[in-house]
This record gives structure tokens, C-alpha cells and sequence, in this order.
């Protein structure tokens, strides 16, 4: 071979490894997690959706990429992102709450979407039924939003005498409506007045707490909704601070200073969506992936938060807690 010729072909093999590499990278499935608060407040979820994702022998970096995208709490956003990741092609969707899982929906129908949701996906219009979901949308449900009027049960079995309670909602979810009614008719059945209060920021907490006294609720309920999972431990220490006794459904909540919780566990959930996502990248449909419902629920007290109201509670809650929090 004379050397013309072989710096030729050196020539074409430089060219050819890094289109090669372009060639691989781009092989490379990319999952859209589209998320509606923000990074730093879901860091434990998005920890449990790679470990999901792991256990189906996909890591980010390196055989997968994920594009991330952050409503920060404004849902209306949420539309645009999800139609930005169609247009980057990505392989799958990750939808971190129910705003997100309705925004992806609605942008495609054909690539798959893995949903996180406290609300029926039913009635929602994500599925046409839960063993078989039969579109591109599949995912995990707990029990947290069918939680709430049992919530208030057991905030009236702490406080029998109480008249007026409160509920608070995040009116921007599309579950508002649906939680406030929940919430209403349960308060009718245990022969409670119920005021429902709204926020949907950081600053609308402090008005928020400020109504509750002003409409002498004895204790407060707090919905189910993205932005509020962001801020458990937040809502946590408002409760503890405002001194009003109150439930919500993750463990953060009363380990923040919050008096209860009471729900399935968040992290556990994201797992599951990361291992539906990692099924799903290895060629299953979502179609054939039967919507996961977590059927467990844990009963979570703060007895330092109810010694600092001057709480006692009574046996059966005691008896039926998986945590005391001293």
C-alpha cells in the first residue's frame, strides 16, 4: 500500500469514528421526566425513579439519558414542556403528578407515558381501565386522594368535640373540585362543619393559616397535589409553628413537625414508575402494563408536635400507628 493511499484511509477512519460515536449516542434512549415543582424539592423521588430504573439494568449516562423539565409549581407551563420533549423524541415519558400525565397525554398518543398519581386514572381519562390500560398511558396510584375524607376520621376520633375543620386544597389541580367535594361530604357524615382553604404558592401559606383561625377550625386536612408534596416538611413546620393540629399523607410531613400522616409512601412509588419506565425501554407496551395501585398505608403520629398542642390521643390511634415520632 503506498502512503497516499494510507493516509486516505486514515483519513476516512477519523471521519468515521466520531460519526460513529454521534451514531451511538443517538442510539441511546432518552425518557422526558416531566415534573411540576421543582428539582431540589423532589430529589428523593427522582433518587427512587433511577434505583426503579436500575433495577431494569438501565443507568443514567450510560445507557440511558433522561431530559428533564420543571413546571416550578405553574402548571399552565406544563402543555409546552410536554410538547417540547415530543419534539426532542424521547423514548418515554415519566409524569411526576397528575397535571403532568394530563399534559402528556394530551400532546401525544403514541409515545408511552408512566404516570405517579394520588387520583383515579379512570376518571381522569388516562386509561380505559386499570388491568388494561390499552393506549400509551400506564403507572402507579395510591390511595392518597381516597384518603382524605378517612384523614378527617381520624382527625375527629383525636378531637371528638370538635365542630370546624378545614381543608386545604391547591385550586390550579385538576383534582380540586373532586377533593373539596370528597372533603365536604365526609365532614356532612361525621357531623362537621368544613371550610375549604386554597394555595397554590409559597405565599399564599401564610393566608391560608390565618384563615383557620379566623374560621375556628379545631384542625386542618391537607390535599393531595404536586406542589404540596414539595413542601411537606414546609407544611410541617407552618403546622407546628401555627400550633394547629393536622394530616397529610407522607411520613416528611410529621417528621417536619407535623402532628400525622397518613398515606402510602411517595419514594416507593417512583420506584415503580422507574421500573415500568426501565419495562418499557426493554420493548413492552404500556398497553400490557396493568395499572399498579399501592394498597399499603401507614399511620405516622408526632407525640413531641401533640405534647407541644397538649394532645392526648387515645389508645385505638395509638395502637393502630406504624410510627411514633417521640
Amino acid at each position: 500500500m503506498q502512503r497516499r493511499e494510507f493516509i486516505t484511509l486514515l483519513g476516512g477512519a477519523a471521519v468515521a469514528w466520531p460519526l460513529a460515536a454521534r451514531a451511538q449516542e443517538q442510539a441511546m434512549p432518552v425518557i422526558g421526566f416531566l415534573g411540576s415543582t421543582s428539582p431540589d424539592l423532589y430529589a428523593n423521588q427522582v433518587g427512587a425513579y433511577r434505583r426503579g430504573l436500575g433495577e431494569t439494568g438501565h443507568v443514567e449516562g450510560q445507557n440511558v439519558a433522561i431530559e428533564f423539565r420543571w413546571a416550578e409549581s405553574q402548571y399552565e407551563r406544563l402543555p409546552a414542556m410536554a410538547t417540547d420533549l415530543i419534539r426532542r423524541r424521547v423514548t418515554v415519558i415519566a409524569a411526576a403528578s397528575l397535571p403532568s400525565a394530563l399534559a402528556a397525554k394530551a400532546a401525544t398518543s403514541t409515545i408511552p407515558i408512566v404516570f405517579s398519581l394520588g387520583v383515579d386514572p379512570i376518571a381522569f381519562g388516562l386509561v380505559s381501565s386499570l388491568n388494561r390500560p390499552g393506549g400509551n398511558v400506564t403507572g402507579i396510584t395510591n390511595l392518597n386522594l381516597e384518603l382524605l375524607p378517612k384523614q378527617l376520621e381520624v382527625l375527629r376520633e383525636l378531637l371528638p368535640g370538635a365542630t370546624v375543620m378545614a381543608g386545604l386544597v391547591n385550586p390550579t389541580n385538576s383534582n380540586a373540585a373532586t377533593q373539596s367535594d370528597d372533603l365536604r361530604a365526609a365532614a356532612r357524615a361525621l357531623g362537621l362543619q368544613l371550610h375549604v382553604l386554597h394555595a397554590s404558592s409559597d405565599s399564599d401559606f401564610d393566608a391560608a393559616f390565618a384563615a383557620l383561625s379566623r374560621v375556628r377550625a379545631s384542625a386542618v386536612v391537607i390535599g393531595a397535589d404536586a406542589f404540596f408534596v414539595s413542601r411537606s416538611a414546609q407544611l410541617g413546620a407552618l403546622t407546628a409553628r401555627h400550633k394547629v393540629p393536622a394530616i397529610y399523607q407522607f411520613r416528611e410531613f410529621a417528621a417536619a413537625g407535623g402532628l400525622l400522616s397518613y398515606g402510602s409512601s411517595i419514594i416507593e412509588s417512583y420506584r415503580e414508575v422507574g421500573i415500568y419506565t426501565g419495562r418499557i425501554l426493554k420493548g413492552e407496551r404500556p398497553a400490557d402494563l396493568p395499572v399498579q395501585q399501592s394498597t399499603k398505608v401507614e399511620l405516622i403520629i408526632n407525640m413531641k408536635t401533640a405534647k407541644t398542642l397538649g394532645l392526648t390521643f387515645p389508645l385505638t390511634l395509638l395502637g393502630r400507628a406504624d410510627e411514633v415520632i417521640e
